[in-house]
């Protein structure tokens, strides 16, 4: 039986997945963060106030309607709930285990008590979408003919080459290393973000028609002139060269 919506907070305490103890983790470089049973999961849930100003979705950088998704898992309504984070964010599978959370620093609940376990309860909404079958490829039902070529196909590539695809343009995504993904691929570790959820995501970006080039550098094996066969040109080539003290020229950063 669960309290009234809005007493949540009142009546159940902050509560994370369990993690493989360190003896375990050294074992293998796989992921050692949990799930929580579903009844745990809306308790969780159940610990947002719902705001009247709800500042954890201000200080969410994609701004998810983070109240709207816990009320809705609140009432076991998970299809609903997946629908409105995808509405706000392609890849919440991705940000369920990376991000770090400023939405959860931004709840008013956190003033005086642990805030809201809402990236926990933003993976769980994704790999319940997984399982159920809920996410799958959506092509788009008419193309307009227009053409979109994208330069990277880290987070932001993905999420712009799945966008404008469902729109209906035709788009290719050049990579100029030999796999897809970026920093999710390249960059974070996979006891954080296991590669097979990266392709997992991928793979559906792919059969709904977007086509990948990968081991494809413009400027170097692809000619910049190819470019102008587009109709329009997306750069979303990321940071790929650290900005360390050294490259800022800070006085004594080699020392």
């Amino acid at each position: 039986m669960f309290p009234e919506k809005s007493k949540g907070f009142m009546v159940y305490k902050r509560e994370l997945g369990s993690e493989d103890p360190p003896q375990e983790r050294i074992k293998h470089f796989r992921e050692f963060h949990h799930s929580l049973p579903e009844e745990k999961i809306r308790q969780q849930a159940y610990r947002c106030m719902n705001c009247g100003v709800p500042f954890c979705h201000h200080g969410c950088p994609l701004g998810n309607q983070i109240p709207d998704f816990n009320d809705l898992v609140k009432d076991a309504d998970w299809k609903q709930a997946l629908e409105v984070l995808h509405s706000t964010n392609n890849f919440p599978e991705f940000t369920g285990r990376v991000c770090p959370a400023p939405c959860e620093a931004s709840c008013v609940l956190g003033i005086n008590e642990p805030p809201v376990t809402i990236e926990q309860i933003e993976y769980e909404i994704a790999e319940r979408g997984w399982r159920e079958g809920w996410i799958k490829p959506e092509p788009p039902e008419h193309r307009t003919g227009k053409r979109v070529a994208i330069i990277g196909s880290g987070p932001s590539g993905l999420a712009a080459a799945q966008q404008l695809n469902r729109a209906g343009h035709y788009v290719d995504v050049f990579e100029r290393a030999d796999e897809p993904g970026g920093l999710l691929m390249y960059g974070i570790p996979g006891f954080k973000l296991d590669k097979s959820v990266v392709w997992r995501r991928i793979n559906q970006i792919i059969d709904e028609g977007v086509t990948f080039h990968c081991s494809s550098e413009v400027g170097k094996n692809i000619p910049v002139e190819q470019l102008l066969e587009y109709d329009a040109v997306l750069f979303t080539i990321g940071s790929t060269i650290a900005r360390t003290f050294t490259s800022m020229n800070i006085p004594g950063s080699s020392l």
